[in-house]
């Protein structure tokens, strides 16, 4: 197993930060790859996207790394990273370019790129991804790739994913900081839709949501392309402070309760009989019972209220309840029971659960669950669109930058 052929990602959570160390064989197939090992560290220094103690958020990074390290017996030098932010923002733009010599190449297609680029105002904002949404050759519409095709001008116009400069260098810092090189970033805003839905689902209309700890993410294609990207400021946490603060308990009393007990949609089932539970039995400070369709009520408000602003969003681009390739849904906050049914009665669309593949041929660890998902994500895009770095062209300052790693993590 050659080392240069190792290779980790890194997802950057407001609750849990998830590291994947995987291997892929360069000379076989590209595409032959294995999950060595994967780990997931608690992040306790970010709140809604915010840094709010530098040095906690750099030791929850370096325990993450540090137990993956151990159990994969690999040194981690540099790794992708991924994350969704509240300061991500997504807008589109257009620009024309001069084609040379009458025939469209890879060069013209770069040019026209960048000038798209370099072409708006992001006061405060540093630009992370832009994809090409189409492409106009002279008068021809929806243009997927222009390669070779004859024109004398070429219009592209594309979804410019850009976040605050100051959370983006904090966030480089905190990694640098504790001996890692950052390859590349990508934003599961991108990643996750990029990777989980099929090129037939892209061509009739889906959406793709991710609900996180402190952000949701809406991805909308149509006809192969990204046609609507958004992030809307409501997340999953809210429920837990929802059934915290009505059952005047501890969050972590809540986080159980919305996991293991929650069922949403209760009141609707006739043949539901109501159930107390004791709440002793999460907890022994805790006291008193509770009722199960009064969790439920709480829950259910939340997901609704969570539902109805994922709708506002579809609003914009006229696609609310009319995506008839699914509402794909991503994170292990899907698990809930009922879950589907609640979403289809909202969204009134039809409602899809993504999860990892697991099988001999796709990875070497258990990873059937949607709680690894925007790590795969970014494991799987990386290596498709990225060229992995070559660890024979030796670099000095990154050597010294590891032994010293080391020599922190053996001395008191």
């Amino acid at each position: 197993m050659a080392w240069h052929n190792i290779v980790t990602s890194i997802d950057i959570g407001s609750s849990k930060i998830r590291t994947i160390i995987w291997y892929f064989d360069e000379q076989s197939n590209r595409d032959n790859y294995s999950i060595i090992w994967v780990w997931i560290a608690s992040s306790n220094a970010i709140r809604k996207w915010n840094i709010l103690d530098m040095e906690e958020f750099k030791n929850n990074l370096d325990k993450s790394l540090e137990e993956a390290e151990k159990m994969a017996w690999e040194q981690i030098v540099w790794a992708y990273i991924s994350f969704n932010s509240s300061t991500l923002e997504v807008i589109k733009n257009k620009w024309v370019v001069a084609v040379i010599w009458w025939e469209i190449n890879e060069e013209d297609i770069e040019r026209a790129i960048d000038m798209s680029r370099s072409g708006v105002d992001l006061p405060n904002k540093e630009i992370l991804k832009v994809i090409p949404e189409e492409f106009i050759v002279d008068i021809e519409e929806w243009v997927k790739n222009p390669v070779w095709m004859s024109a004398r001008k070429l219009e592209v116009i594309s979804n410019i994913f850009s976040m605050n400069a100051n959370v983006l260098s904090n966030i480089r810092k905190a990694v640098t900081d504790i001996w890692i090189e950052i390859y590349d970033i990508y934003p599961n805003l991108l990643s996750n839709s990029e990777w989980i839905l099929t090129k037939r689902q892209k061509e009739l209309w889906v959406v793709c949501i991710d609900i996180g700890a402190s952000v949701t993410g809406i991805s909308v294609f149509e006809e192969w392309n990204l046609i609507f990207s958004s992030i809307i400021p409501i997340w999953w946490d809210s429920v837990t402070n929802d059934i915290a603060l009505w059952l005047r308990t501890s969050t972590q009393v809540a986080e159980k309760l919305k996991i293991d007990h929650a069922e949403l949609w209760l009141e609707f089932r006739e043949d539901y009989v109501d159930e107390e539970m004791n709440l002793s039995q999460l907890n022994i400070w805790e006291e008193g019972s509770l009722s199960l369709l009064y969790l439920s009520k709480i829950a259910t408000a939340r997901y609704e209220e969570i539902f109805y602003f994922i709708r506002e969003e579809l609003k914009k681009v006229w696609k609310d309840g009319m995506l008839p390739e699914w509402a794909v849904c991503v994170w292990w906050w899907a698990k809930v029971r009922w879950f589907v049914s609640l979403w289809k009665k909202v969204l009134k669309l039809p409602t899809f659960i993504w999860l990892p593949i697991n099988n001999n041929d796709y990875c070497d660890a258990s990873i059937n669950d949607p709680v690894f998902a925007s790590v795969l994500w970014t494991m799987i895009l990386s290596n498709k669109y990225s060229q992995t770095p070559k660890f024979f062209s030796f670099n000095l300052w990154w050597f010294f930058k590891s032994i010293a790693r080391v020599f922190k993590k053996i001395l008191p």
